[in-house]
């Protein structure tokens, strides 16, 4: 079968469609060959962000961007196309973060994979977005408040720069000027009295030597009487006062006891008690005596003087 010059052509300019459909997006990083899945996010901003940029997950490139285009609702929000190739299966409550690439600018894209036992993201979800704070912005946020503090002291020292100025006037400076020619001055006499002292000592240096020799024989002089001291035999003489201590201790504790003459002189009531009665009893004797000398006396007396007991009724 002989194929017509006009097939020949449509043949021709369907596949030139074909390949310039097919070169286009791949131009755009699209292969329609390949069973890529397409995922989107949002952000207010994304600023260094470009299609084409790398999608990573945990620092491996899986895809890139091919998309950048607002939302289409007003709110000015920016909803991103990600081209994913590998087939690795996270849960659709993973997120899109927003990361610089290096110091000179540039941002991708990572997928922080969520492992939360989800449903597992599928072609068309829409990933929630997320910043990482690159290093211009975190330079900012340590400097800011660097920034406001130098403000302050600066501020501060410039207040009390004025007051320094409203202070030193010119009656004060030369007050000050005084005072450090008098202070000049102070050092010039301390100087000449440290040479005098100087001169001095030089003069006297022999008796200097004989002072520190005298208080050289004087301490060796009490070196000497220490050694006395420490060489007598204090340890016994606190060993036999220590003993007799001991025993007059023992003695004491005897007599607590009752123990001994004395001991039971100190605890025996019973003899307390007869101590008692008969001193009562002599007392008594001597009133009597007093009172009626009479009956003891009679044998003083020649004569025999009869008792008599009326005598102690009539008393």
């Amino acid at each position: 079968m002989k194929i017509t010059k006009e097939v020949k052509t449509a043949l021709l300019v369907i596949s030139g469609i074909i390949l310039l459909i097919f070169g286009f997006n791949y131009l755009k990083g699209q292969n329609l060959l390949d069973s890529s899945r397409r995922f989107y996010t949002e952000y207010d901003n994304v600023e260094g962000l470009t299609p084409s940029m790398p999608v990573t997950i945990s620092g491996k490139v899986i895809g890139k961007i091919t998309k950048i285009d607002f939302k289409g609702d007003g709110s000015a929000k920016l909803r991103v196309e990600l081209l994913v190739d590998s087939d690795f299966q996270f849960s659709k409550n993973s997120k899109a973060e927003l990361y610089e690439t290096g110091l000179i600018g540039g941002k991708a894209i990572a997928i922080v994979p969520a492992f939360d036992g989800a449903e597992n993201a599928k072609d068309g979800d829409v990933l929630a977005g997320s910043v990482k704070a690159g290093l211009s912005e975190l330079v900012n946020q340590k400097l800011t408040p660097l920034q406001e503090k130098l403000e302050a002291v600066l501020g501060s020292s410039k207040q009390s720069l004025s007051n320094i100025n409203d202070v030193f006037d010119e009656q004060t400076k030369a007050n000050l000027r005084s005072s450090i020619a008098e202070l000049n001055a102070t050092i010039k006499t301390f100087k000449v009295s440290a040479q005098s002292i100087n001169n001095l000592l030089g003069n006297d240096n022999s008796n200097l030597n004989k002072s520190l020799s005298n208080v050289e024989i004087i301490t060796s002089n009490l070196s000497k009487v220490s050694d006395s001291i420490a060489n007598t035999n204090i340890g016994k003489t606190i060993d036999n006062l220590e003993s007799t201590l001991n025993n007059f201790n023992t003695i004491l504790a005897g007599l607590e006891k009752g123990e001994g003459s004395m001991g039971k002189l100190l605890k025996d009531e019973t003899l307390y008690n007869n101590l008692e009665g008969a001193t009562e009893e002599l007392e008594e004797l001597l009133r009597d005596i007093k009172l009626h000398p009479k009956r003891y006396f009679r044998i003083l007396s020649k004569k025999e003087i009869p008792y008599s007991g009326d005598e102690e009724e009539n008393n």
